[in-house]
């Protein structure tokens, strides 16, 4: 039954944040064209106590990115989960770089993870004085293990007093056959089908 159907509320939680990938050399947002970068560059030094206000910031070496995840459920706190990041701006490639600290958030606002890690890119970018080439999408990449789990979702299974589980094809009979296999395993007309795709 596990593979045909899900029990409702155990559900993956999609997360982004929006953070800075650093160390670039020379493959970052430019500054006068991506100002959102700019802008995060100099929010970031000024909490770290380096006072940039007023000044031409000139580095090409730092992109702005977003970066997704999908916590699984019943991922508990400290659990490492992967990251997938991708560039915002106009950088050509984020190879070489490092994520600085990212909270992820769910749809609720809530902060879920924190990420941060050296970026492993799918593609790669390279010229010459005549000639370039492109592989893949050198401006996406992954951080295995990059985040690290703060809040666990909060959902008791054992808390339940009745299941309802969600057929993943909906189907009448199908229904009706789940609810019929369960009554017989467990002796007592537990289970009904309340519609093509739901058991409970």
């Amino acid at each position: 039954i596990k593979y045909i159907v899900d029990v409702e509320g155990i559900r993956e939680y999609q997360l982004v944040g929006y953070g800075l990938v650093v160390g670039l050399n020379g493959t970052g947002d430019s500054l006068n064209n991506s100002p959102f970068t700019k802008q995060s560059l100099q929010s970031m030094l000024e909490r770290l106590g380096v006072n940039t206000a007023g000044e031409n910031v000139r580095t090409a070496n730092v992109a702005a990115v977003m970066v997704t995840a999908s916590l699984p459920p019943f991922a508990t706190q400290g659990q490492r989960i992967d990251i997938s990041v991708a560039s915002l701006g106009n950088a050509k490639s984020l190879q070489g770089g490092t994520l600085l600290v990212t909270p992820l958030l769910g749809a609720d606002g809530e902060v879920f993870a924190i990420a941060q890690g050296p970026v492993t890119i799918n593609g790669f970018s390279a010229e010459g004085d005549a000639a370039s080439i492109v592989s893949g999408v050198p401006t996406t990449g992954r951080i295995s293990s990059g985040a690290l789990v703060e809040r666990e979702i909060g959902f008791e299974l054992g808390a339940q007093h009745s299941l309802r589980l969600a057929l993943r094809n909906p189907d009448l009979t199908t229904s009706r056959r789940i609810a019929m296999a369960i009554n017989d395993f467990i002796g007592a007309a537990t289970a009904v089908p309340e519609d093509p795709s739901t058991v409970r």
